[in-house]
């Protein structure tokens, strides 16, 4: 059995600067991933399986289409692999969440597949592959701080401080596509030079107020997370809805928690840090 990690996606920064001829758009983000997120797991088999469980399993359990096993077919067709394999994803990530559930799953299984198929992880068709599959694939891929530019597939590493980091979820989920019909097409600029703090610190989220239109128990997540003690930064990532804080201090990061899960146990949250 192969177990591979799909840790969390965030944003800390993300400029939108342009709407692309080809329906994408231009991108300049900051990406970082947390200690936590879902996990892949591949068996050798008599048969393809795949099954999803976890918390979330639900929100896809009636998807006979998923990046998983369209990352899993892109591979075989790449490399001419075809043995049978059970695949089960535990899915604990929320579903249309701005944190790259999807992506970091497709990616997890690449590196899985990768992994039993002993291809190199630095393959430069996985990362053909990845970018195929969606915007964010090639940034989970690679799993570690980047900046992207273009879709997000033109990356470029930066290191960042392992900071104690609060996720939140209203427990709304927002199409990415409506969130980006909703960007007012205005270009404030680029990313700002710094180390990833400030570039986190000084940047934006331009995706922020359209997400907050279509879902305005945004308003509510990011005005508890300003106000928590402590709080180094807070802002929504990517699409939407989750939001995150940036702490200096655990214990401040265990205390909101503990807050914001008493003021709305029907919230997801999670204590986590930046790895």
């Amino acid at each position: 059995m192969i177990v591979e990690p799909a840790p969390a996606k965030l944003n800390l920064a993300l400029h939108v600067r342009a709407r692309r001829d080809d329906g994408y758009h231009e991108l300049e983000t900051l990406f970082v991933f947390v200690r936590d997120g879902d996990t892949v797991r591949l068996t050798a088999g008599t048969r393809d399986g795949f099954a999803i469980i976890g918390p979330f399993a639900a929100g896809l359990g009636g998807e006979g289409d998923n990046l998983v096993t369209r990352a899993r077919d892109a591979f075989r067709a790449d490399f001419g692999i075809g043995d049978p394999l059970s695949i089960v994803l535990d899915k604990h990530l929320p579903v249309a969440s701005g944190i790259g559930g999807g992506s970091a799953d497709a990616a997890a299984t690449l590196r899985a597949m990768a992994r039993l198929a002993d291809v190199a992880l630095d393959d430069a068709r996985l990362m053909k592959i990845a970018a195929a599959l969606g915007s964010d694939v090639p940034a989970c891929l690679a799993g570690r701080t980047m900046i992207g530019r273009g879709r997000g597939e033109r990356l470029s590493p930066i290191d960042v401080p392992p900071l104690p980091v609060l996720l939140v979820n209203p427990g709304v989920g927002v199409s990415t596509a409506a969130v980006f019909a909703g960007w007012d097409r205005i270009d404030r600029g680029a990313l700002p030079d710094g180390d990833a703090l400030a570039i986190a610190m000084n940047g934006r989220n331009d995706l922020e107020p359209p997400a907050r239109a279509l879902a305005p128990a945004i308003d509510a997540v990011l005005a508890l997370l300003v106000q928590a003690t402590g709080v180094r930064l807070a802002r929504m990532s990517g699409s939407g809805a989750t939001c995150f804080a940036l702490f200096d201090r655990a214990e401040d990061c265990a205390a909101a928690a503990t807050a914001i899960r008493a003021a709305r146990p029907d919230w997801w949250c999670l204590e986590t840090a930046l790895a």
